[in-house]
């Protein structure tokens, strides 16, 4: 494709038609593969994607990972690296599951165990080939250069060998185990969950309850009392704990308690870890149902009495009146029980969290379980040692490191096991003698148990077992792949901050474990889009948005600008910003379109052909302008700060180069009469325009290829030295370095005094409400020579842009009283009011708007004055508010100057 004839350009841009259109051609012409660089000495910069669940559709929080992650990528290509963002998705195992099961049911009237486990798993592979594939649909939408041919799905055979040769290498070497422990079931997924897989769910004191129930004990006529949330799980109670320290029972301790409504006995015993201080100070423990008592059993040699099961119903042994109950049921029969026997001490109400299924929600029950496990001792101090002796991996922001070393120094070992049909079945067979045999394939496992009749383990493994092994997998491992070679470690993971334990360590262990080196250097920790009422997004409280309606809406750049913005920041979705960037892109369109129809004789990359010092001051001060520019953005996306980068770029093109450069340009470039001055004109407003279009790609590439693909001059040379060959594109281009020998500080400041006049008699106009058509007399006064001087040069600027019939300049400013004055940092203005305005109609004017502002100020100051206002207003309206008292007192002080003026 070459550059579109200038006079074709519409009036108006369509950013759906120009975004279907350049990313199919983008990819199709393999421009997101690092292979498109020809230099084989480029340097490596690669990225591998947190993947998205095959169940899921895009999210804010995936537009907000990939509009970064597409940025660095964007930028590094431009920067002539050798680029690689791996995709790929999740197989989900859960969610898939659920998924599937509930469309089975939904068309057929049939459960998983109807057809069995190996047509279910079929019917999740046809259901992925179907309907699984819609979220990479939708990051093509976004604009995600990503090298759709190395797209990895953690099912894959290849991924999932990968998945076994780990499995087998960390059971030989001792890493991984089978045996009972207690675990979080979720009763409506029916599978074990991970710690991290367990959320903290917050129960308010209108709904928590701490109930005390009397224990008798044997042999005399006392009871010991004891503080609970679960009341049904006393059936199971093998043993009351109290602290040794603690002085109220220290002649109990040992003494035989008689458990009510089982008829069984059990002892008091001491452990440290009783809190004295907490309830009564004896605390219940029920081995088989709660993780702490679990511990205090293992210490005490407890038995396990197994009271509620995988349905969360009681079960034989919690005793024949509650077998067969809910467990809440049951709670309610037991309390009503201990009331009856006069052994219900009294309720209270309690604030306290309780265990969830983050997926579900489902109240998590703990039990006792034969599972399987991986121990993380040694692989945490693997973790450990790259964090403290190579600094690595580096976080940003840089608290989160101390957040993921905490977690590390803790870490207990991996339940991993899952009771799923959809996942990475446990390559382990059993025998007929219930002998284990761990082996990659079952001919392996069959050989080395001298018979072919085995069974292997139902149980998947956990869905993140198989996402931290996403960095090398995906790479090629355990072959000495060239992926492998050329792109691990890769250059920077950017993610969400709840997945740092679930996901980032895990990966660092495995990388360290496997390959002998971190997975990535750097971490960049995305912040987190709240909805429009401030509160975390979600389906419950209806205040979600979708990406795809915002695209339709507002456009892809405009979304991606907001985006990169939030950054590391979290920020409340905020509608009206997003259309702040639509208008920004039809800024740049608007603007962009005025100098393509004025594009004859013009050609990119020419005009600043002399010495600097002979450009004028407006061209001196643009090139100083979008240099300082480009070393803001370049050093502000090296050290991933995307909302200084966006606001500088956002900055220089809609105030440098739209509202000030091109209106200074104008008078130059529009001129029909061809002449050597007129083309080197705008040759030099499109190079610059050319440059900051390259500078802003990352972040809004559709617009960005749409306009550059137009400008004059723009060809298959224009492209960087690594893409020679390559069909034009912007996105191949050499990303814009700052140039310190054209950055012109005396012109910066010559300029702004220039700027800062006609801004000032801009003002005064609006303020004064002089009509449009009005000439004014200014009057500048100037002390500083320099500045004078500059002002003089640009006195043709000054009288065009600033509507004056007069520009008179002097060191010292002489104006009538009846002016309107105004001040800058270089110098004093004044506009002479008489025969411009009517002074008594612009006294009652002024004296009216004096007065709304006053009573408004007054209401304002009224509701900031309240502190009960001030304690439960959100912040945001407080500082809004707080915010329009400055501006009301600036505006006032203003019309005050402005009243003088008049009298």
């Amino acid at each position: 494709m070459t550059a579109t004839a200038t006079n074709e350009i519409p009036k108006a841009y369509n950013p759906a038609e120009a975004e279907s259109r350049h990313y199919a051609r983008w990819e199709a012409a393999g421009c997101f593969a690092p292979e498109i660089n020809r230099n084989p000495d480029a340097p490596v910069y690669s990225i591998v994607i947190p993947p998205p669940n095959v169940t899921g559709s895009l999210h804010i929080g995936h537009a907000l990972q990939h509009t970064i992650m597409d940025a660095l990528t964007r930028w590094k290509r431009m920067q002539g690296y050798r680029t690689l963002w791996l995709p790929g998705t999740d197989h989900a195992g859960i969610s898939a599951q659920r998924v599937v099961k509930n469309l089975l049911w939904k068309e057929d009237k049939l459960t998983p165990q109807d057809i069995g486990r190996e047509a279910f798993v079929e019917r999740v592979w046809q259901w992925k080939r179907q309907s699984g594939g819609e979220i990479t649909t939708q990051m093509r939408r976004e604009g995600a250069s990503v090298d759709w041919s190395r797209e990895q799905f953690t099912m894959d055979e290849r991924l999932s060998s990968v998945v076994r040769e780990v499995f087998v290498r960390l059971y030989e070497e001792g890493f991984i185990y089978r045996g009972p422990r207690i675990v979080n079931w979720c009763p409506t997924d029916q599978t074990v969950l991970s710690d991290l897989e367990v959320g903290k769910t917050p129960v308010g004191k209108d709904k928590g309850r701490l109930w005390y129930l009397q224990y008798p004990i044997k042999g005399t006529d006392k009871r010991i009392t004891v503080a609970t949330t679960r009341p049904e799980t006393m059936l199971g109670d093998t043993a009351v704990a109290v602290n040794p320290t603690d002085e109220r029972y220290g002649d109990l301790v040992g003494a035989t308690i008689e458990l009510p409504l089982t008829g069984r006995e059990i002892p008091l015993i001491a452990d440290d870890y009783v809190e004295a201080a907490f309830g009564t100070g004896a605390v219940k423990i029920t081995p088989a149902h709660d993780p702490n008592d679990y511990e205090i059993g293992l210490r005490h040699n407890l038995p396990h009495v197994f009271v509620i099961g995988k349905d969360a119903k009681m079960t034989e042994d919690a005793g024949a009146d509650f077998a067969g109950l809910d467990r809440y049921a049951a709670r309610e029969l037991v309390v009503e029980r201990f009331a009856e026997l006069g052994l219900l001490e009294k309720i209270e109400e309690y604030e306290m969290n309780i265990s969830t299924c983050e997926r579900c929600k489902t109240v998590i029950e703990p039990l006792v379980m034969t599972q399987w496990f991986c121990k993380m001792g040694e692989m945490r101090d693997l973790a450990l040692g790259l964090l403290e002796t190579q600094q690595t991996p580096q976080f940003t922001p840089a608290s989160y490191k101390k957040v993921y070393s905490d977690w590390l120094e803790n870490l207990r070992d991996w339940s991993i096991s899952r009771q799923l049909w959809w996942g990475h079945q446990i390559p382990c067979w059993y025998a007929a003698d219930g002998k284990m045999y761990v082996a990659r394939t079952r001919e392996e496992a069959v050989a080395n148990a001298g018979t072919d009749d085995l069974t292997r383990d139902s149980d998947v493994l956990d869905t993140w077992f198989s996402s931290a092994l996403w960095p090398f997998s995906t790479l090629g491992w355990p072959e000495k792949s060239d992926d492998l070679a050329n792109y691990y470690p890769t250059s920077v993971l950017v993610t969400a901050r709840d997945i740092i334990f679930l996901w980032v360590s895990r990966m660092v262990m495995t990388g360290a474990k496997f390959v002998g080196a971190t997975p990535f250097h750097e971490v960049f920790i995305t912040g987190t889009v709240f909805g429009r009422d401030g509160k975390p997004m979600s389906k419950t409280r209806g205040n979600g948005v979708d990406p795809l309606e915002v695209f339709d809406k507002f456009g892809v750049d405009a979304t991606r600008l907001f985006l990169a913005a939030i950054g590391s920041s979290d920020m409340r979705w905020n509608d009206s910003q997003i259309e702040a960037n639509r208008n920004f892109a039809n800024k740049i369109w608007n603007a962009s379109r005025f100098c393509l129809m004025n594009a004859e004789g013009a050609s990119v990359g020419q005009g600043f052909d002399d010495a600097p010092e002979t450009w004028a001051l407006a061209d001196r001060w643009i090139m100083t302008r979008l240099h300082k520019t480009l070393d803001e953005v370049d050093k502000s996306l090296t050290r991933y700060d995307f909302h200084a980068a966006v606001q500088s770029l956002y900055h220089f093109f809609w105030d440098d180069f739209c509202d000030w450069y091109i209106e200074l340009s104008k008078a130059a470039i529009t001129d029909e009469t061809p002449s050597p001055e007129r083309d080197a004109g705008r040759s030099r407003i499109f190079t610059v325009l050319e440059t900051a279009l390259r500078a802003l790609h990352p972040f809004m590439p559709y617009i960005t290829e749409e306009l550059w693909l137009r400008l004059p001059g723009i060809g298959a040379d224009s492209l960087h030295a690594n893409y020679q060959g390559a069909e034009p594109t912007v996105m191949l281009t050499a990303y814009p370095h700052s140039n310190a020998a054209l950055i012109d500080e005396l012109a910066m400041r010559e300029m702004q005094a220039v700027i800062d006049v006609i801004s000032r008699v801009r003002s005064i106009r609006a303020e004064m409400n002089i009509k449009p058509a009005e000439r004014v007399t200014l009057l500048i006064g100037c002390a500083d020579e320099t500045m004078r001087a500059a002002l003089a040069a640009n006195h043709a600027q000054i009288t065009k842009l600033a509507r004056a019939s007069e520009v008179v300049i002097s060191d010292k400013l002489d104006a009538p009283k009846a002016s309107a004055r105004a001040v800058t940092s270089d110098a004093e203005i004044a506009v002479p009011l008489e025969g411009l305005i009517d002074f008594e109609q612009e006294r009652a004017r002024l004296t009216k708007e004096q007065e709304k502002l006053g009573a408004e100020l007054a209401r304002l100051d009224a509701q900031l004055g309240n502190a009960n206002f001030v304690a439960r207003a959100p912040t945001e309206k407080v500082a809004e508010l707080r915010e329009r008292v400055t501006d009301i007192n600036q505006r006032t002080a203003t019309l005050a100057q402005n009243l003088a003026a008049l009298t």
